[in-house]
């Protein structure tokens, strides 16, 4: 017993450079793909021994990057899918949502071809890509979306426009919370302008509301289990 609270400090701060490690080597390869483990471990703020620990190579990081990123996007897409929605704003909900794992997405394109393979990133996003199929599908027939190109095809379009948005980002020409992303999202799939943005305002204004809520019902939880005697 002794030994196994002596050992889970050493287990709390494996996992914590585990994590590091991760964070660090996203925001490295999203820089330069080229960049190496060396320099990935410098930029972590651990020494090359303990990257090694945890990952063996160049293959076992990016393989926990991708399942990572695999996890996020598995998270995310279950609450951007809103099937019961009208199209456009099933589009505006599931381009917001997606939003703020748009980093990881990003990052799977850029090594998909040099690294992960092909196959591998497109296991991965296929659940997502899907999604988006299916409901510019349901828009088209619906007449919200117009139908210059197959559902499939006008979604690869909107995902390389969004991942070059998010690019903007990252370098600092655009500012955007996904709101601005969603609206363009919108108007390239053929929604009016002035629709596109009442829409996704509609879409931010709710998932506020959510938030919120869902915010309070936490902190009403935490002081139920705070009283004497609970």
């Amino acid at each position: 017993m002794t030994h196994s609270v002596a050992r889970e400090p050493q287990r709390r701060n494996s996992r914590s450079n585990r994590a590091r490690i991760l964070a660090t080597a996203r925001q490295e390869l999203g820089r330069n793909p080229d960049v190496t483990l060396e320099e990935i471990a410098r930029a972590s703020g651990v020494v090359r021994r303990t990257l090694f620990g945890h990952f063996p190579g160049r293959a076992a990081l990016l393989e926990a990057l991708a399942e990572e990123a695999s996890e996020a996007l598995r998270g995310a897409l279950a609450v951007a899918t809103a099937p019961q929605e009208p199209a456009e704003r099933a589009l505006a909900h599931f381009v917001h949502t997606i939003w703020p794992v748009g980093d990881r997405y990003r990052l799977l394109l850029a090594l998909a071809r040099r690294d992960l393979g092909d196959e591998r990133v497109a296991e991965i996003l296929a659940p997502a890509r899907d999604e988006v199929t299916a409901i510019l599908a349901r828009g088209q027939r619906d007449g919200v979306f117009h139908t210059q190109l197959p559902p499939a095809v006008l979604s690869a379009g909107l995902e390389a426009m969004q991942v070059a948005l998010l690019e903007e980002v990252n370098t600092g020409a655009l500012e955007d919370d996904g709101t601005r992303t969603a609206v363009v999202t919108l108007v390239a799939a053929g929604v009016p302008e002035e629709r596109a943005r009442t829409v996704v305002g509609e879409v931010v204004s709710a998932a506020e509301t959510a938030a919120t809520a869902a915010a309070a019902a936490v902190a009403t939880a935490a002081e139920a289990g705070a009283e004497p005697g609970a």
